[in-house]
């Protein structure tokens, strides 16, 4: 008698591994490491849940802090509802467990740089460019945050208290801004922020920040235009 055929063995998935890239914050500490991280608590305090669900780096190229002591500050930044994945700045392999690894130097994020045009002759076909703003047609509601790290965040409508936009570019809004805009994070210190009625609660561009309590209250509900002047950012009228 014949053996009957065995049945179809089900295959097993490959085993694949694939590099994926992510923006992440960095975080650079300095010395002194109290009066850092009262400047930090100030920050908090003004623009709470900032750190919140958001990959943060941690660079320890200018603090230069012990290794020992490495364990108690990322509990306090954790404290502070700061979650460091990774840490840059220090040498590969000295970080023992509990601590997150460390990383090689990253590199500042920065927009896609434009393609040269294809030369005249060139059969190929030319491709749409891709967009880099993002155009937003209603208002952004309290609560709310947009996250637009390649490029400008345009705003139609208004954006309410306790909401928050985030762009690597400029952020331009052309209702009331009475939440939080946060511009050039793609390392762009020449980005702005502009609107037509100002009554935010907090401006930065490129790591630069004012609350609403360091600005001229001669500025509240006027037009006005923020950007980066000799280190310094500035907040001027436009009307």
């Amino acid at each position: 008698m014949s053996a009957s055929p065995k049945p179809d063995q089900p295959s097993r998935p490959m085993l694949r591994f694939r590099g994926r890239s992510f923006l992440a914050l960095a975080l650079a500490p300095a010395q002194p490491l109290e009066a850092w991280l009262a400047d930090l608590d100030a920050w908090l305090e003004r623009s709470p849940g900032f750190f919140t669900g958001r990959p943060v780096i941690l660079d320890l190229s200018a603090a230069k802090i012990p290794v020992a002591d490495l364990g108690s500050f990322i509990a306090d930044l954790a404290g502070r509802s700061i979650r460091i994945m990774a840490v840059e700045g220090i040498e590969e392999g000295s970080l023992g467990l509990g601590l997150p690894p460390a990383i090689g130097r990253g590199r500042d994020a920065t927009l896609p740089e434009a393609k040269p045009a294809a030369d005249e002759g060139s059969k190929q076909p030319k491709s749409a460019p891709e967009p880099v703003s993002l155009i937003i047609d209603e208002p952004v509601r309290s609560g709310q945050t947009v996250f637009h790290p390649r490029g400008d965040v345009i705003v139609m409508g208004s954006v309410s208290s306790g909401s928050e936009i985030v762009a690597g570019g400029s952020i331009h809004v052309y209702g009331a801004l009475r939440g939080r805009a946060i511009a050039g994070v793609a390392n762009q210190p020449g980005a702005r922020i502009i609107c037509r009625k100002f009554e935010a609660e907090l401006l930065a561009i490129d790591g630069l920040y004012k609350a609403a309590d360091d600005m001229d209250p001669a500025l509240h509900g006027r037009a006005v235009s923020a950007r980066i002047v000799d280190d310094a950012l500035v907040v001027s009228a436009l009307d």
